[in-house]
């Protein structure tokens, strides 16, 4: 799984014009399932993620996670992030998992960071989106799965 982590002031998506997400200060995390992730995948970067330390204390450190800090996720689905644009001008996307596999496991992760206490907002699986994004600092972190999950091709 890859995912893209954005600390953000606000954040919100829309889909057919209609908001069905929203949070205020917190993550918004755009998230791509990649052929031959499982649980293990979303159950690391769930918890690596609801406890990453990338927010200020009282001395301006990044030592507090969303959870110490009161904070919301908001989670898009997002295929995109698995483009392959070695050949040609046009990306392939045959890393993505299929879509049946895919939205298991993007609702196992909300679920994963539910149980983590944390409020969670999500769009609509395989649905065009409008996301707005309000990035605090920037800070913006990317993380692969197979970089941490013992057992998966680099």
């Amino acid at each position: 799984m890859v995912t893209v982590i954005q600390r953000v002031s606000s954040s919100h998506v829309k889909t057919a014009g209609k908001e069905v997400g929203k949070i205020g200060k917190g993550l918004t995390i755009l998230l791509g399932v990649k052929e031959g992730d499982d649980m293990e995948d979303v159950a690391f970067l769930a918890k690596k993620i609801a406890n990453m330390r990338i927010f200020e204390d009282e001395e301006g450190k990044m030592n507090l996670s969303v959870k110490d800090v009161g904070g919301s996720i908001l989670v898009i689905s997002q295929f995109t992030l698995l483009a392959d644009c070695k050949k040609g001008n046009r990306p392939s996307f045959v890393r993505a998992a299929q879509p049946f596999v895919a939205n298991q496991l993007y609702e196992e992760f909300i679920g994963l960071l539910r149980k983590e206490e944390i409020n969670v907002a999500q769009g609509v699986f395989a649905a065009d989106m409008e996301v707005l994004i309000v990035n605090d600092g920037p800070v913006t972190i990317v993380l692969d799965s197979n970089e941490f999950v013992k057992n998966k091709e680099k």
